[in-house]
């Protein structure tokens, strides 16, 4: 289930509650929320950036970047890169 942020339409009108982003649990065909639970005013959901945490949020290993194609490349110097995956040359450099 995903998370929902919601707001009062006039956050110095609304309560505590909902004059600061609230964070509420919904399934996902759940309706809106409407109204602050509270006091009643008003609210409307915030977009937020999805959280993508999990399997595929971190490098590649140098077989996975090899396989899909990539050439991946490891600092070893200032502006010299040498190539630990993939095809292209064995050394960059800035020079």
């Amino acid at each position: 289930m995903p998370f929902y942020e919601y707001i009062s339409t006039e956050p110095q009108a609304g309560c505590d509650y909902c004059s600061q982003p609230v964070t509420i649990l919904q399934k996902m065909d759940d309706p809106l929320m409407r109204k602050c639970p509270y006091c009643g005013h008003p609210v409307r959901r915030l977009i937020s950036p999805p959280n993508l945490a999990g399997q595929n949020s971190r490098a590649p290993t140098a077989g996975e970047a090899e396989k899909a194609g990539f050439t991946q490349y490891r600092k070893i110097g200032k502006g010299v890169y040498e190539k630990s995956a993939g095809k292209g040359p064995d050394i960059i450099s800035s020079d």
